[in-house]
């Protein structure tokens, strides 16, 4: 199959691509060309990559692909479930096998019977289930907890991680041997940050997605787009989604430009902050000597409201961050938290701050 038939597919299937593999870039191609060759394989596959970059996705687009597409795609969050019940989710439970076991239960390896288990996150599994995991993928069959009956394992699996399980392996906080089993067919999906030529695309496409399915969009400016370009983006395409349906949110059916991007946006680095500081926040010298007339002032007062209409403007600029808002300021965060408390302007921020 062609790669870009990939693309082709987006077009009938919606699950596809979104949120991460859209784009020209040599990454992006490579990583749909991997897909093709991948795919029709039963072999496990290992996909590491930063939180937000569409480890998911490469796992759909793999099962879409493959021969078990007739099956469920069935994905779990290893690292999002106790560890004392990520096992009855994984291979189910017999009734009365523990406390709360009040019916027999499937686990999601026979939900995902003849299609696909995403295991995302296994680098968060707990040493004794990957015990568990080992010998099923040794002998092709799951024991529900409680029960002897042995079922047979039909589903391909594809696991995902955000850590580094070769380190792992190291530290002995993850077992060689499964390791191994695992990363058969190992895939790394680029972080946004080594892709940023594919920004604009993955604007239109989630945008198009937004209006698919919340019939709203947003359309954003060249510059816009230049601006994002000059982002790090540490939460990788997940970030990116997460903007463009704050700005459709606020923009539906309109036009986002510069001044409509929360300040981390407008101002990637510190350089331009302190310039928009200068430029915007620091009030004219000669204001103050006109203020003071032959009654006099209270230079208290006085003080306390402009120290509290410069923090308001800053954390305005910033969209409510402390961190940020403090850099501006120029002063440490902690002090900025303290004046932001005694002079009530808690309403100002973020909870994260």
């Amino acid at each position: 199959m062609d790669p870009d038939a990939l693309s082709k597919d987006a077009e009938k299937e919606p699950t596809l691509l979104y949120r991460g593999l859209v784009g020209e870039s040599p990454a992006v191609r490579r990583m749909r060309e991997l897909i093709v060759k991948v795919a029709p394989s039963r072999s496990n596959v290992l996909i590491s990559g930063e939180t937000g970059s569409g480890k998911e996705i490469v796992a759909r687009n793999i099962h879409y692909l493959s021969g078990q597409r007739e099956g469920r795609f069935v994905p779990i969050n290893c690292s999002a479930i106790p560890p004392d019940l990520l096992e009855s989710e994984l291979f189910g439970h017999k009734k009365g096998a523990f406390t709360g076991a009040t019916t027999d239960r499937d686990g999601r390896f026979v939900f995902a019977t003849d299609g696909t288990l995403f295991l995302d996150e296994i680098g968060d599994m707990s040493p004794a289930l990957q015990v568990k995991m080992l010998r099923v993928l040794e002998e092709r069959v799951v024991y529900r907890v409680g029960c002897n009956t042995a079922i047979p394992m039909t589903a391909r699996l594809i696991a995902a991680t955000h850590r580094d399980l070769e380190k792992s392996v190291v530290d002995g906080t993850f077992r060689e041997d499964l390791y191994y089993r695992l990363n058969v067919i190992p895939l790394s999906v680029p972080p946004l940050r080594q892709r940023k030529s594919d920004i604009g695309l993955l604007v239109i496409e989630l945008s198009h997605r937004l209006e698919r399915e919340n019939g709203i969009r947003v359309e954003l400016t060249p510059a816009v787009i230049d601006k994002l370009k000059a982002h790090d983006w540490p939460g990788n395409v997940r970030e990116l989604a997460n903007l463009v349906e704050r700005l459709a949110v606020i923009h539906p059916d309109g036009i986002a430009d510069v001044e409509d991007l929360p300040a981390k946006y407008r101002y990637p680095s510190s350089s331009e902050a302190n310039i928009a500081y200068e430029t915007h926040l620091l009030p004219d010298p000669d204001i103050a000597p006109r203020l003071l007339c032959e009654r006099g002032l209270n230079l208290r007062d006085y003080l306390k409201s402009t120290e509290a209409a410069l923090i308001r403007q800053a954390l305005s600029h910033c969209d409510g961050t402390i961190t940020q808002a403090a850099s501006l300021l120029q002063i440490g965060r902690t002090t900025l938290t303290e004046k932001v408390k005694r002079l009530g302007l808690s309403d100002c921020t973020k909870v994260t701050g």
